[in-house]
């Protein structure tokens, strides 16, 4: 196979090699950090299951494959196989041995009996990084269920401290928890490469959404495990202990406010018309507005009230952290945006010019060209006649007796 049919960009993470057997949001996303970064992800589906469900979600759908999969799968390769197939290790452990990590968002008893783990590879490949990030581990009483982020948000917490203080528990409007896990496996897998590197020897990395959501509690956790401190919803998106950090009502919609200091509360109330309330003593330090939060908030809430959000905006720009609660729609039309160039176009033979928000991280050298999502088993031949060096003879056989 050609070098160009797996060469990304000129990336930090180019010529490394990492075989994804992943579905739906968390794992996928993980890997696709990597890709972006330039790391040559062979991402394995089942042909007999019809593949990563992603594929399916609606809406905009067509021909096994989805807006949706495209958002968490571009710049990746694509093959078929059918690891419960008992030749699966035909192509699994030459993989193994041509590759830097094998990870997986499985089941977490499943990469054990699927042969993914360290102990499973290590003498195909010494220095393989084993990444697993499943629901709830891969030890322990609930290692064999299936988990969700909405799940998790229910399980940790999440919700309990979501939404109006009347209203219903909320999750958040993202999968936080899937992200962020994502996230935090692409961290843990590539700190692992990077001692393999140095020492040649491998090893699991363990990520699981639920550890992964019970560490976000952050903050919050170390107030309640050290002083008993027992979490609750406020109203209005509020901070629970800087007062005012929370939206505010203006005359056409909302406004964002963000006092972390004294100062920002000084010249919040000073701006908004009621410069008294800054020598007022019930308000005059975090502690003090904590407890009398109830009387202030009401007041500014009034005179927030009175302007219009743009208004306010440009009243408040470089004296008080603040920002307007945009629509998705508006967030795309914002200038900064606009200016970090988060917005990509990665050309789909159905679907056209499909925009996707780009990565995050950029580098002063490197220029990213993104590729769409494989289609199912797109790249299944090259890769193993190109990386594994497989006849086409044997390529035939292994589609013949279905293990791709």
């Amino acid at each position: 196979m050609a070098k160009e049919d797996f060469k990304r960009n000129d990336l930090p993470l180019e010529g490394i090699s990492i075989v994804a057997i992943e579905q739906y949001g968390a794992g996928p996303w993980a890997t696709m950090i990597l890709a972006d970064l330039g790391a040559e992800i062979i991402k394995i589906e089942n042909p007999h299951t019809k593949g990563d469900i992603a594929r399916y979600v609606p809406p905009h759908t067509v021909d096994e494959d989805s807006i949706y999969f495209q958002s968490f799968n571009r710049n990746k390769l694509g093959m078929t196989l059918d690891l419960t197939h008992p030749r699966a290790h035909e192509i699994l452990h030459p993989l193994a041995l041509k590759s830097d990590a094998v990870f997986n968002n499985l089941r977490g008893d499943l990469p054990k009996k699927l042969g993914l783990d360290y102990s499973s590879l290590k003498d195909v490949n010494p220095a393989i990084v084993c990444c697993s990030l499943s629901a709830f581990g891969r030890e322990g009483f609930r290692a064999h269920e299936p988990g969700y982020d909405y799940l998790m948000q229910g399980y940790t917490g999440w919700m309990s401290i979501t939404g109006e203080p009347d209203g219903s528990p909320q999750k958040s409007g993202l999968p936080m928890v899937d992200l962020s896990g994502g996230a935090m496996a692409a961290i843990g897998l590539l700190s692992a490469l990077m001692r393999s590197k140095n020492t040649g020897k491998g090893c699991d990395v363990d990520v699981n959404l639920f550890d992964n959501a019970i560490s976000h509690l952050s903050f919050i956790a170390a107030w309640h495990l050290t002083k008993g401190y027992q979490p609750k919803r406020f109203p209005d998106s509020s901070h629970p202990s800087m007062i005012p950090s929370q939206v505010l009502p203006t005359k056409d919609g909302w406004l964002v406010v963000m006092c972390a200091k004294n100062k920002f509360y000084q010249n919040l109330v000073s701006i908004l018309g009621v410069p008294e309330l800054a020598s007022d003593e019930r308000f005059a330090d975090y502690e003090d507005r904590l407890k009398n939060r109830d009387v202030l908030i009401p007041i500014l809430k009034e005179m927030s009230k009175k302007k219009t959000t743009s208004q306010w905006l440009e009243l408040l720009k470089g004296s008080v952290p603040c920002a307007p609660v945009n629509t998705v729609e508006e967030a795309f039309k914002d200038p900064q945006t606009v200016q970090d160039e988060m917005v990509i176009n990665v050309e789909h033979p159905d679907f056209g010019s499909v925009k996707q928000v780009a990565g995050p991280i950029k580098f002063s050298d490197s220029n990213k060209i993104h590729v769409k999502a494989p289609k199912l088993g797109e790249h299944t031949d090259k890769i193993l006649a190109g990386k594994l060096g497989f006849a086409q003879s044997q390529i035939d056989n292994l589609r013949n007796e279905k293990v791709i």
